[in-house]
Protein backbone atom coordinates (compact mmCIF):
# COMPACT_ATOMS: atom_id res chain seq x y z
CA UNK A 1 0.00 0.00 0.00
CA UNK A 2 1.45 3.72 -0.70
CA UNK A 3 1.44 5.82 1.27
CA UNK A 4 3.21 8.66 3.29
CA UNK A 5 3.66 8.71 6.74
CA UNK A 6 4.30 12.12 8.50
CA UNK A 7 6.16 12.98 11.73
CA UNK A 8 7.01 16.00 13.63
CA UNK A 9 4.66 18.97 14.55
CA UNK A 10 3.54 20.40 17.92
CA UNK A 11 3.21 23.63 19.63
CA UNK A 12 6.65 26.39 20.03
CA UNK A 13 7.12 29.59 20.76
CA UNK A 14 8.08 32.32 17.56
CA UNK A 15 11.90 31.78 16.90
CA UNK A 16 11.71 28.34 17.72
CA UNK A 17 12.56 25.72 15.35
CA UNK A 18 10.67 22.71 14.28
CA UNK A 19 11.38 19.38 11.33
CA UNK A 20 8.65 17.38 10.21
CA UNK A 21 9.03 14.04 8.41
CA UNK A 22 7.64 12.33 5.72
CA UNK A 23 8.29 8.72 4.84
CA UNK A 24 7.27 6.39 1.95
CA UNK A 25 5.58 3.41 2.64
CA UNK A 26 5.00 1.64 -0.49
CA UNK A 27 6.85 3.09 -3.05
CA UNK A 28 10.33 5.09 -3.49
CA UNK A 29 10.56 8.36 -2.10
CA UNK A 30 13.57 8.89 -4.30
CA UNK A 31 11.48 9.01 -7.67
CA UNK A 32 9.19 11.37 -7.22
CA UNK A 33 8.68 14.93 -6.15
CA UNK A 34 7.68 15.49 -3.07
CA UNK A 35 5.96 18.77 -1.56
CA UNK A 36 4.46 20.13 1.51
CA UNK A 37 1.45 22.04 1.58
CA UNK A 38 -0.29 23.58 4.12
CA UNK A 39 -3.65 24.76 5.65
CA UNK A 40 -4.36 27.36 8.70
CA UNK A 41 -7.45 27.48 10.04
CA UNK A 42 -10.14 29.48 7.55
CA UNK A 43 -7.78 29.58 4.91
CA UNK A 44 -6.72 27.50 1.60
CA UNK A 45 -3.80 25.18 1.52
CA UNK A 46 -0.97 26.86 -0.14
CA UNK A 47 2.10 25.09 -1.31
CA UNK A 48 4.96 25.35 0.85
CA UNK A 49 7.98 23.78 -0.09
CA UNK A 50 9.19 21.08 -2.72
CA UNK A 51 11.79 19.27 -3.39
CA UNK A 52 12.53 17.45 -7.14
CA UNK A 53 14.34 14.21 -8.47
CA UNK A 54 17.00 16.35 -9.77
CA UNK A 55 19.37 17.45 -7.34
CA UNK A 56 19.42 20.68 -6.01
CA UNK A 57 15.87 21.67 -7.12
CA UNK A 58 13.40 23.15 -4.79
CA UNK A 59 10.23 25.42 -4.58
CA UNK A 60 9.67 28.06 -1.32
CA UNK A 61 6.80 29.51 -0.94
CA UNK A 62 8.19 33.50 -0.69
CA UNK A 63 6.95 33.63 3.14
CA UNK A 64 8.91 30.94 4.20
CA UNK A 65 12.60 31.39 1.86
CA UNK A 66 15.32 31.28 4.30
CA UNK A 67 13.60 29.93 7.06
CA UNK A 68 12.09 26.73 5.87
CA UNK A 69 14.74 23.54 4.41
CA UNK A 70 13.51 20.77 2.33
CA UNK A 71 15.52 18.03 2.06
CA UNK A 72 15.41 14.36 0.87
CA UNK A 73 17.38 11.15 2.96
CA UNK A 74 16.84 8.51 0.03
CA UNK A 75 18.34 6.08 2.13
CA UNK A 76 15.72 6.44 4.65
CA UNK A 77 13.03 6.82 1.91
CA UNK A 78 12.21 10.36 3.78
CA UNK A 79 11.48 14.01 3.05
CA UNK A 80 12.19 16.43 6.04
CA UNK A 81 10.97 19.96 5.78
CA UNK A 82 13.32 22.36 8.60
CA UNK A 83 11.59 25.20 9.75
CA UNK A 84 13.49 27.78 11.71
CA UNK A 85 12.29 31.11 13.00
CA UNK A 86 8.78 29.89 13.13
CA UNK A 87 6.67 33.05 13.14
CA UNK A 88 2.28 32.83 14.38
CA UNK A 89 1.38 33.03 11.16
CA UNK A 90 3.09 29.49 10.13
CA UNK A 91 0.40 27.89 12.14
CA UNK A 92 -1.47 25.59 9.98
CA UNK A 93 -1.93 21.54 9.69
CA UNK A 94 0.95 20.70 7.31
CA UNK A 95 0.88 17.89 4.96
CA UNK A 96 2.83 16.29 2.32
CA UNK A 97 1.83 15.24 -1.14
CA UNK A 98 3.06 13.62 -4.17
CA UNK A 99 1.56 13.13 -7.58
CA UNK A 100 2.93 9.93 -7.86
CA UNK A 101 4.02 10.83 -11.39
CA UNK A 102 7.62 10.34 -12.63
CA UNK A 103 9.21 13.43 -14.34
CA UNK A 104 6.40 15.99 -13.15
CA UNK A 105 8.67 18.19 -11.31
CA UNK A 106 7.26 20.38 -8.60
CA UNK A 107 4.05 22.09 -8.80
CA UNK A 108 2.47 25.13 -6.55
CA UNK A 109 -0.69 23.27 -7.26
CA UNK A 110 -2.29 20.59 -5.22
CA UNK A 111 -4.72 19.35 -7.98
CA UNK A 112 -2.76 16.55 -8.90
CA UNK A 113 -1.58 15.13 -5.82
CA UNK A 114 -2.48 11.66 -5.28
CA UNK A 115 -1.07 10.59 -2.06
CA UNK A 116 -1.22 12.53 1.18
CA UNK A 117 0.64 12.24 4.53
CA UNK A 118 -1.83 12.57 7.55
CA UNK A 119 -1.24 15.71 8.48
CA UNK A 120 0.73 17.40 11.74
CA UNK A 121 -0.65 20.15 13.24
CA UNK A 122 2.14 23.38 13.92
CA UNK A 123 1.21 25.64 16.14
CA UNK A 124 3.40 29.00 16.92
CA UNK A 125 1.99 30.83 19.73
CA UNK A 126 3.83 32.88 22.65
Amino acid sequence: QVQLVQSGGGEVQPGASLRLSCAGSGFPLGRYAIGWFRQAPGKEREAVSCVDTIVGTTYYLDSVKGRFTIFRDNPKNTVYLQMNSLKPEDTATYFCATDLIIGSGCRETDAYVEVWGQGAVVTVSS
